[in-house]
């Protein structure tokens, strides 16, 4: 059963989850950046599981900038074949198995159950196979898809945040800048629908899915 606490100052430990390259600061860059500047001692493991010589470079450069006010950072970029993640489960579950017996988070980030990409659907279903007991948010991806659901926990984010975000995503991760929905402002847009969704005071806001939690 998870367990969270909302005293200022939580959570200490996070782990991050992405399939892809820029999974990870789509889904829910706004809010590390936010607990790195409220959280004293923040530490955060940062896990990639696809990516090729290009993509490599980019997520490296992005995840040092979300994480450079975060003073305990672990980051790890694997090469797991992309597209092709149900059919390499056991290679990626024995990898889950190992950081199950390394880390212990306070709160994980994970792709959401319902996303209709394969490789995003087995990092949730492992996540929730090997982590028991913690509190676990899984995160939204926009693309074409249109496999967005209807969020049932948030955090709130000043513009500024979001426009840190959205801008570190496009100057970035140029390798996918044409895709015709990896724009500004398609993210700034499902930021202020989810900030419209939640009363967030400030307009903005990361939409999430939570299956279960104890207060």
């Amino acid at each position: 059963m998870m367990r969270t606490s909302f005293d200022k100052g939580t959570p200490k430990e996070i782990l991050c989850l992405g399939a892809h390259c820029d999974d990870i600061e789509i889904g829910c860059g706004g809010s590390i950046l936010k607990y790195a500047r409220e959280c004293d001692g923040l530490g955060v493991h940062w896990v990639v599981f696809s990516s090729d010589d290009r993509r490599e470079k980019e997520a490296l450069r992005s995840a040092n900038e979300f994480l450079k006010d975060v003073r305990r950072k672990n980051v790890e970029i694997h090469r797991f074949r992309n597209s092709y993640f149900p059919y390499q489960g056991a290679q990626i579950k024995e990898y889950f198995e190992k950081l199950k017996d390394e880390i212990s988070p306070d709160m994980i980030f994970t792709h959401y159950r319902n996303d209709l990409h394969q490789d995003h659907r087995v990092i949730n279903e492992l996540t929730w196979n090997t982590f028991r007991d913690h509190v676990i948010l899984e995160y939204e991806i926009l693309k074409y898809d249109g496999d967005l659901g209807s969020p049932n926990a948030f955090v709130y984010l000043d513009e500024s945040i979001c426009r840190t975000k959205t801008k570190n995503i496009i100057d970035i991760f140029v390798s996918q800048g044409d895709k015709k929905w990896f724009t500004e402002d398609a993210f700034m847009s499902l930021l202020r629908i989810r900030g419209v969704e939640s009363s967030a005071p400030d307009k903005y806001a990361e939409g999430f899915y939570c299956r279960k939690m104890i207060i």
